[in-house]
């Protein structure tokens, strides 16, 4: 009484243990299920972490991309940028490219929280571009259609007739889902209340009525959706109200108080009422 009980492979002796280990057949059909269960395993944990590095890198390039775009309000020739954005927006469709080939054969829903965040950026980056250009919000068909690939370089087609017996497709297509449109939409709304204030910097006193009524379209539309939507796109709608709230006030200090305040001075007293009005609701 009160002592240790003995586990229950205390009863065998530690060479028998060995003996069996010894004994496993490596050639069973048990083993070899297990090391395919292995390799397979390692296999997808090894391109899931290739789509993750590729998914920082399309972040990184559209933000870039975005940077860039900001410029647009002060540049001398806007087109340059444009043209610019251009090109910034191929090398980011190249990236994906590469995403839509990792996933040949595969559930894109399996690996889909390793390209999202890129995803979401890219669609932020190309709906900041064609707002710029047109004035309006670039649908997710429009998105889509652009992210079909076909094999350009004579050296990718060599490789892919090469093998006779895998037959892989000359297009490559990856589509973004829309929580991934929805959510680059809604991050969207605050760049246009950034290139509201810079806009009211430069001069430009049309710009922050035409934003304050497209922003107001689209939390009207996030509105819709509300609660029975995803978690995360009820999580964005709080800071798409925040920007459009800074913008109205923007478009309100114009609108009462513009004849009064030189055109020099309107950004710096748009900027101390956008930080008052963050101090106001982080108190509340």
């Amino acid at each position: 009484s009160g002592g240790f009980r003995k586990r229950k492979h205390d009863n065998f002796p530690h060479g028998q243990r060995r003996e069996e280990k010894e004994n496993v057949n490596p050639s069973s059909a048990l083993m070899t299920s297990f090391k395919s269960f292995q390799l397979e395993l390692d296999t997808r944990h090894d391109k899931y972490e290739r789509l993750v590095k590729l998914s920082r890198d399309i972040t990184i390039e559209s933000k870039r991309t975005i940077f860039l775009l900001h410029r647009f309000t002060s540049a001398p020739n806007g087109e340059e940028i444009l043209n610019e954005s251009e090109i910034k927006l191929d090398a980011v469709r190249r990236k994906i490219k590469q995403v839509a080939q990792e996933l040949i054969g595969e559930d894109m829903y399996q690996f889909h929280r390793a390209i999202s965040p890129g995803l979401q950026e890219y669609v932020e980056a190309v709906s900041f571009q064609y707002f710029i250009k047109t004035r309006s919000l670039i649908s997710v068909e429009e998105i889509n259609k652009q992210l079909i690939f076909t094999a350009e370089d004579r050296e990718e087609t060599t490789n892919m007739t090469s093998n006779s017996h895998d037959k892989q497709p000359h297009t490559w297509s990856l589509k973004v889902t829309p929580v991934d449109y929805l959510l680059g939409v809604a991050d969207l709304t605050g760049e246009l209340m950034r290139l509201c204030i810079s806009s009211v910097g430069n001069g430009d006193i049309d710009t922050p009525f035409e934003l304050s009524q497209f922003l107001r379209q689209i939390y009207d539309g996030f509105t819709f959706i509300g609660n029975t939507g995803p978690y995360e796109v009820s999580k964005k709608l709080y800071t798409l109200k925040q920007s459009l709230a800074k913008v109205e006030n923007a478009c309100y200090t114009l609108k009462v108080r513009g004849s009064e305040i030189p055109k020099h001075m309107l950004a710096d007293v748009f900027s101390s009422k956008t930080e008052l009005l963050d101090q106001e609701e982080g108190l509340s």
